[in-house]
């Protein structure tokens, strides 16, 4: 992951899941410098990853995936599971931002609503998915993962079409890379992501949608269909 724009270290203390969702409605988000590192320290990045939801592209061959209902997707049945899951070591990434006291933040996020995973199962077991936080009309992914070909893909088409269907409109990906690229995300001026979180905050979409049943070939039809981008 690329460098932050600055920080402020130290341990959580006093912070609490109330102080963390007001850095994400101010445009900040916390990292850890390692999985066994128990310091955390907020990050403003001078230019923001952000996936449009009107200009998400689907690459053929992972479109026909997503139609053929490869993975059953499940929506937040297993958060600590993925959360531990993107927190494990992987081939090209041996360490890990998500350490102890981003885990417990994060897990009390999503048992107030605020943090939700998005998870692909073969049968019975976990085999890739994502989880990111909500708040507002705005959606930070932030980390995701893949034990079989495709599965944090198919998650993530399945979470654009969800939070399209339920009337979400920024979904923030931090930072911009190649792997993301593919998919229509861009980079922009952290000045210009935040006049578009100011839009966006207000904003209260049905998080029911996130839960309700969609099938494959819904999926690939909502996250495909153009809707009205706030900006």
């Amino acid at each position: 992951m690329d460098e932050p724009g600055f920080s402020a270290s130290g341990p959580f203390g006093g912070f609490g899941p109330d102080d963390l969702l007001n850095c994400y409605a101010n445009g900040v988000f916390p990292m850890g410098e390692g999985r066994d590192d128990p310091r955390v320290f907020l990050v403003e990045p001078e230019h923001r990853g952000v996936i449009p939801l009107d200009g998400f592209r689907v690459p053929s061959r992972l479109a026909r995936t997503v139609r053929s209902e490869a993975f059953e997707v499940r929506i937040d049945t297993a958060f600590a599971a993925v959360l531990d899951a993107c927190a494990a070591p992987a081939p090209g990434r041996e360490d890990s931002w998500i350490n102890g006291p981003i885990r417990r933040l994060y897990a009390e996020l999503n048992a107030r609503g605020h943090a939700r995973s998005v998870e692909c199962w073969r049968e019975e077991r976990l085999v890739g998915g994502l989880y990111g936080v909500t708040l507002g009309g705005a959606f930070f992914g932030e980390s995701m993962f893949s034990r079989e070909r495709d599965a944090s893909k198919v998650a993530l088409v399945h979470l654009v079409a969800r939070l399209k269907r339920g009337g979400w409109r920024l979904l923030d990906a931090q930072f911009l890379t190649s792997h993301l690229s593919q998919f229509g995300a861009v980079e922009i001026p952290q000045a210009a992501y935040l006049r578009l979180l100011h839009t966006v905050r207000p904003l209260q979409p049905d998080s029911e949608s996130l839960f309700q049943p969609m099938s494959g070939p819904e999926a690939t039809a909502y996250a495909l269909q153009p809707t009205t981008q706030a900006s």
